[in-house]
């Protein structure tokens, strides 16, 4: 027997938790950051957090497209290029949780873009936004967390 991994993402599923949330498998594949986008804007509309969308939405693309870009296996096939895992959670009133699991222990590296890169500044972003964020080593890769508040 063959097993593949997922190729198209999956729903968008509640967490069954003290904290509510939604989480949602992605491939590792560009298309999978406008699904996380779009995830997002779902989630925060149930929540009423529509005012918290851009920043998170500009988040979750930075945690997302980091992953498909450094965690994807240089030997992936395209019908299986692996997977990453998105979790969004609101532990408290104005308070989104975000993290991105994925398959790769390589160690995030913050750059320095040139004048007019058009890459580069995804964890500045990250960094700009978020009230704080870490990353999570893990026996099968690593997650990035990040911590975003309403502005009062």
């Amino acid at each position: 027997m063959t097993t593949t991994a997922r190729s198209t993402p999956s729903v968008l599923r509640p967490l069954t938790g003290p904290v509510p949330g939604y989480a949602q498998t992605l491939p590792l594949r560009p298309s999978s950051v406008a699904v996380a986008r779009a995830s997002v804007r779902t989630t925060l509309a149930c929540w009423g957090l529509v005012g918290m969308t851009d920043d998170v939405v500009l988040v979750v693309s930075e945690l997302v497209t980091n992953a498909v870009r450094h965690a994807r296996p240089a030997c992936a096939p395209p019908e299986g290029p692996g997977n990453c895992r998105l979790t969004l959670e609101r532990p408290g009133p104005g308070t989104v949780w975000v993290s991105v699991a994925d398959p790769s222990g390589r160690r995030l590296v913050r750059r320095e873009p040139a004048d007019g890169a058009e890459s580069g500044r995804g964890l500045a972003v990250v960094d700009e936004l978020a009230a704080r964020w870490l990353v999570r080593p893990s026996r099968t890769g690593k997650t990035v967390w990040a911590e975003l508040l309403a502005d009062a």
